[in-house]
């Protein structure tokens, strides 16, 4: 159902969901950014309209929301483990469309990839999605190329325009609280704004060929990466950790364990016990990450796991582009069809 209020109405209606749910939606960080002079726009609880960015597209994804940086697990004495409390308020997480289809990735991985993660799930049940549109594409984004630049299983919609804001609100919860407080509103259709052709565009290979896994890009681009993760940290869909037992100093017998975010791109990440460690070269790294986002994980679930997003590009301080690569493996890599 399609709404319109006036701004000052948008403002307390938005209030009385930031006391019901914990909201969170990108916000410029200001001084906080590379530089001390640069800001950052990523992800963080909210309380007013104003607080949201609305133009810029996030640095950093949401999956911070739903993947804590550094969760506790369990905690363990000698004799017994005790698991934290999950989130007691339900959580509103403000996306655009790309990371709505984010949101189905990380779905399949934690829950329907033989198991259900039990920490995941606790989270994602409590969380509902507010669609920010895209009236215009980003620099980077090649969203339209992956298919992900339309999404309609948000919860709610909301585009504030001048004086007025828009909502198309579907999750009964949300309109009960307008319907409630502002019955006058006015009632109108609402179409989201999503991107359409995007500046960069991404072929993806079909069939790749055996020789794809040497061919001289790989080198190419493992000579320029320096193995910082920071690709693997901003994307929406990453999803490997490591895990980590802390020791209390006060008592060394009792601790907690840790779920900590990893980079599949970082020194130490394939090291085994023993001391074998495989994929050592940035090369064998880059070539790993692409090949999983585009064709593994498609073979399996059907998609690619990248959503084309294009913040490994933006983020990446040795300039690589992803999008590049995928392009170049695309025509270098191809498997001569019969």
């Amino acid at each position: 159902m399609g709404y319109q209020l006036v701004k000052a109405d948008a403002k307390k209606l938005f209030g009385q969901w930031a006391g019901q749910w914990d909201v969170y939606a990108p916000k410029r960080m200001e001084g906080e950014g590379c530089f001390s002079d640069t800001d950052v726009v990523r992800y963080g609880r909210v309380y007013s309209l104003e607080e949201i960015e609305w133009e810029k597209k996030s640095d950093y994804s949401f999956k911070e929301v739903l993947l804590p940086i550094n969760e506790t697990l369990f905690y363990f004495t000698e004799e017994e483990t005790s698991v934290p409390k999950g989130p007691e308020k339900e959580i509103l997480v403000f996306l655009r469309a790309c990371d709505g289809h984010a949101v189905k990735r990380l779905d399949e991985i934690y829950l329907k990839n033989g198991f259900e993660d039990f920490y995941y799930r606790r989270i994602r049940e409590k969380v509902s999605f507010i669609l920010m549109g895209c009236p215009s594409t980003c620099d980077s984004g090649f969203c339209a190329s992956m298919g992900t630049n339309r999404w309609e299983e948000y919860d709610a919609y909301i585009k504030p325009d001048g004086d007025m804001v828009f909502f198309d609100i579907k999750k009964e919860a949300l309109a009960k609280t307008l319907a409630k407080d502002f019955a006058a509103c006015a009632s109108c259709t609402v179409v989201p704004d999503f991107a359409g052709e995007n500046k960069e565009k991404v072929t993806l290979p079909k069939n790749l060929s055996n020789q794809s896994f040497s061919l001289p890009i790989w080198k190419e681009y493992g000579d320029r990466c320096i193995g910082c993760g920071r690709c693997n940290f901003v994307c929406p869909t990453c999803t490997c950790f490591s895990m980590q037992d802390i020791f209390y100093r006060d008592n060394a017998n009792v601790g907690e364990r840790r779920r900590v975010w990893a980079s599949c791109q970082i020194d130490g990440y394939t090291e085994m016990a023993g001391g074998h460690e495989y994929r050592k070269s940035q090369g064998e790294r880059m070539r790993f990450k692409v090949m999983h986002k585009i064709y593994d994980y498609k073979k399996r679930f059907g998609v690619p796991m990248c959503v084309g997003c294009g913040r490994c590009d933006d983020v990446c301080p040795e300039y690589i582009s992803y999008s590049h690569c995928v392009n170049r493996l695309a025509k270098e890599g191809q498997a001569d069809e019969e």
